[in-house]
């Protein structure tokens, strides 16, 4: 046996000894009771894992915005984001060790905040459906239409701690790396921000600053897509389309570097 899996061991019957004796505290996990049967099959499903404890994952699911309407007792999920984010932070660096050798101190830092970031995480917190089932307040909801992304983000940590405390630490890496890993093949970390790259190369070449104008809005409230144009000395240089703004522009200095500026 490997001293990682030594150490695996030891550190998961520590937390059992742990568990067992908080496991009468109210604190724990209190039952909500809005993941019905139905919703627990569909949540499985869009996760890709089997529920044990399903109080677990309805304090995972319900944000601070919706306590006033739930009863007395009840917990939001960013205690459990707490626990999510170190586990995140863990597993992406151990991967990205292992799997990224020739790569520096520096390079692995990038790496890792382009795969734990509020943008990936969001990404794939609308991958697995997420929203679907949060519990959350009107304006909350409609923030999230509106491509909110910090709540999914920290949604979705709070669901990574529930897979942990509910299956166990390896249940939990499999299940980051299952979601995560595909976000390295989108787009290399080094180029992540198009439009900070795009303003260095026009400010390097003496121009204006680029910026961005919306060209077409397209879709029901609820899902609206943006287009937006970047201009470049009043001529068009790039365009990107997607549900959020933010995303539309990084989309079109992506296409502007690509087309315009590939040999810089």
């Amino acid at each position: 046996m490997e001293v990682k899996e030594i150490l695996e061991q030891v550190y998961d019957n520590f937390l059992r000894v742990a568990r067992r004796k908080s496991k009468n505290k109210t604190f724990d996990f209190p039952r909500v009771g809005f993941l019905n049967d139905k919703k627990k099959n569909a949540l499985e499903e869009c996760l890709g894992i089997s529920i044990g404890n399903i109080a677990i994952f309805e304090q995972a699911l319900v944000h601070r915005s919706a306590l006033q309407s739930l009863p007395e007792g009840t917990i939001s999920n960013e205690r459990l984001e707490f626990l999510g984010d170190a586990i995140l932070g863990m597993v992406a660096a151990e991967y990205l060790f292992y799997h990224y050798r020739d790569n520096q101190e520096g390079e692995l830092t990038k790496m890792r905040s382009w795969l734990v970031n509020k943008r990936s995480l969001a990404l794939c917190a609308r991958s697995l459906h997420l929203e679907e089932f949060l519990l959350v307040s009107v304006s909350a909801k409609q923030s999230i239409q509106k491509g909110n992304e910090a709540i999914l983000a920290d949604t979705l940590e709070a669901v990574i701690a529930a897979v942990y405390i509910d299956s166990g630490i390896k249940f939990a890496q499999n299940f980051i790396l299952r979601i995560l890993i595909p976000i390295l093949n989108v787009a290399p970390p080094h180029n992540a921000n198009y439009k900070g790259r795009l303003l260095e190369i026009a400010q390097g070449l003496g121009y204006e600053a680029p910026y961005y104008v919306v060209r077409a809005e397209s879709g029901p409230a609820h899902e609206r897509v943006f287009t937006v144009a970047v201009m470049l000395q009043d001529k068009e240089i790039g365009v990107g389309t997607s549900k959020t703004k933010k995303e539309a522009e990084q989309l079109a200095a992506q296409s502007a570097l690509e087309t315009k500026f590939s040999d810089l």
